[in-house]
């Protein structure tokens, strides 16, 4: 497999602070990796480590074979969604993406076929000639992601990039992206508050404090931290006196009974052997929120 990033002992501090604490990892070309941490734990350092933004203490990063320190030779691959946005405020839309475009060297040409597509797929075309800054925020958060993907990059890096967007916009944000994925084997590293955004990527970094906590698939970070459930919504009273008896947890409240397993197997095989006393149920694999809580001792969504 080709690294198309790879991080290799990196650290960088602040003062006392260990903003990134000796982390590696890698990134395939082609996949879509996440990122996933509390503000604070060392995401958007180390995106900004990357970038050239900040210099790192110590450790080496690669983008595309080339270490950070030829950064202007790595930029040009690169399209970036910081969590604030670079574009001037005081210029229209359409003037705000071309004067993007005249700095990857693309003619007049080339941006009007480029920007079409963008148009067409994200319904830009009543915004075009508004000034920035009388744009909503979701609609500013459109056109930052377009400015990052104009120039067809190898690698799209996104700093929480759909905060803030409502669920129709954020949807269409990443059916382009995955487009454009399918399309050009576009690699996309991802830090995001969004335990779906994150559920959908090939790899999956948790990093805390400054150091990595866990990595894997989200499918494997899901077996080894995370519960199954069986959520029975019909069953007989009965298997409450069971569970009693076995020590298995559950909660349960008007609507439903929700049983906690270690394991898909485990809930298959209680099923199996009490199947006489539900009629109505569902398996649940654990979520990435579960993940979150189990390596990190932190819920996700009470400290975003």
């Amino acid at each position: 497999m080709n690294h198309i990033i790879e991080i290799k002992n990196l650290k960088k501090y602040f003062g006392d602070t260990r903003a990134v604490d000796n982390i590696s990892f890698s990134v395939e070309e082609g996949d879509l990796f996440a990122f996933l941490g509390l503000n604070g734990a060392g995401k958007s350092t180390t995106i900004n480590i990357l970038v050239g933004v900040l210099k790192r203490d110590s450790g080496e990063c690669f983008v595309n074979n080339l270490s950070v320190d030829d950064i202007s030779k790595i930029l040009p691959s690169i399209g970036i969604v910081f969590q604030s946005s670079v574009l001037d405020k005081n210029l229209s839309v359409y003037d705000n993406l071309r004067y993007r475009a005249m700095l990857y060297g693309m003619d007049k040409k080339e941006f009007e076929k480029n920007l079409k597509y963008f148009v067409d797929k994200l319904d830009l075309q009543p915004i075009l000639k508004k000034q920035l800054d009388k744009l909503s925020g979701g609609q500013k958060r459109k056109v930052d992601i377009v400015r990052a993907l104009l120039h067809k990059p190898k690698i799209l890096i996104l700093d929480e990039p759909t905060t803030g967007l409502d669920p129709k916009t954020r949807k269409l944000v990443w059916d382009m992206i995955n487009e454009f994925r399918k399309n050009t084997n576009l690699t996309v590293l991802l830090t995001t508050h969004y335990m779906e955004e994150a559920s959908i990527a090939d790899d999956v970094v948790i990093i805390d404090g400054g150091k990595i906590v866990a990595q894997g698939s989200p499918l494997t970070l899901k077996n080894k931290f995370a519960s199954d459930y069986i959520k029975a919504y019909k069953y007989d009273k009965k298997v409450l006196e069971i569970l009693d008896k076995a020590n298995i947890p559950y909660k349960k409240d008007k609507k439903h009974l929700e049983i906690k397993f270690k394991n898909t197997d485990d809930a298959k095989n209680f099923l199996v052997k009490n199947n006489t006393l539900f009629k109505d149920i569902e398996i649940l694999k654990g979520s990435m929120d579960d993940v979150f809580l189990a390596v990190t001792g932190k819920d996700l969504k009470e400290n975003v």
